[in-house]
């Protein structure tokens, strides 16, 4: 696997394991197809489902390099659909462009995302994120020093907990 396929891989929601990157398709720097009237930048190719749960698109904005070290995506959510538990070795940024979104740390309550939220999380601090059950969001996630990781996956995010938002 080309470190490029494996990058492409790892953006913002960030398969760490070579194995889980070839699940992924190869994203192009350059978009496949134009995106829809409205739409910045193409859906992109689906995540992989041993970090996911439901439909989740990732399209690769920026690729790590030692210029950089950062690698950034637009990550597409379904409704419903949700990131498993996971940390970010050196944290990681996600700026909210559209719909109605869920983000949730480890021991907190669920906060509620909408177009414009940015959310920081910091690093290694066990998170999820992804979209309401009713509505579809969509981020640009940023993940800084690269050097240091990207992301560690954990375990699924239950039904049981993705239901608690109040």
């Amino acid at each position: 696997m080309t470190r490029f396929a494996l990058l492409t891989a790892t953006l913002a929601v960030g398969v760490g394991l070579p194995s889980f990157a070839q699940t992924i398709p190869t994203a192009s720097p350059v978009a496949k197809t134009t995106p829809a009237p409205g739409v910045v930048f193409p859906k992109g190719d689906r995540a992989p489902a041993q970090n996911f749960t439901g439909e989740v698109y990732v399209y690769l904005l920026v690729k790590d390099d030692p210029a950089f070290n950062c690698v950034s995506g637009n990550v597409t959510f379904a409704p419903g659909a949700r990131s498993n538990w996971h940390t970010h070795a050196a944290g990681q940024i996600l700026m909210v462009t559209e719909g109605l979104g869920y983000y949730q740390e480890k021991g907190q309550p669920i906060r509620l995302l909408r177009k414009g939220d940015v959310v920081k999380a910091l690093p290694g601090v066990e998170h999820w994120h992804g979209a309401s059950p009713k509505q579809g969001m969509t981020h640009i996630s940023l993940n800084v020093n690269t050097e240091k990781g990207i992301v560690t996956w954990g375990r699924p995010v239950t039904d049981q907990e993705y239901n608690s938002y109040k």
